[in-house]
């Protein structure tokens, strides 16, 4: 399985944080399935260390590299298709980063990692 994490779910699980299901540990746990971690997340992440709402203890240059060689995450780029599909979703969610995870995960087949009860009303495999 492809699983795609949002960026709470990153942060949870390299925190190992109590708050990370344990459906969502399992699965990300498992070497059968392949976790990716997407470059809306990598600017979400950007922009809430730029206004001070998220401390990480090194540059975020230095951490998400490491972070995600030392998890064997991979990079999900952010596509046309990615952001062209963000255009056809209902409007269940108005965040934009989680409306372009869930549209990367509809053009991908993927299953999307997230504690966010919103995004249950979109068509979508979750793991929550």
């Amino acid at each position: 399985m492809r699983l795609l994490l949002d960026t709470q779910v990153f942060l949870w699980w390299i925190s190992d944080d109590a708050a990370l299901s344990k459906k969502a540990r399992k699965a990300i746990a498992n070497p059968a399935n392949e976790c990716f971690f997407s470059l809306a997340s990598a600017w979400e992440l950007a922009i809430k260390t730029s206004l001070g709402k998220l401390t990480l203890g090194q540059s975020l240059e230095r951490f998400l590299p490491e972070q995600l060689a030392l998890n064997q995450f991979q990079w999900l780029p952010v596509s046309l298709a990615h952001t062209l599909g963000v255009a056809t979703l209902p409007w269940h969610h108005r965040d934009p980063f989680d409306r372009l995870l869930v549209a990367q995960c509809q053009a991908d087949g993927m299953t999307l990692v997230s504690a966010d009860a919103g995004l249950k009303a979109y068509e979508l495999p979750l793991i929550a």
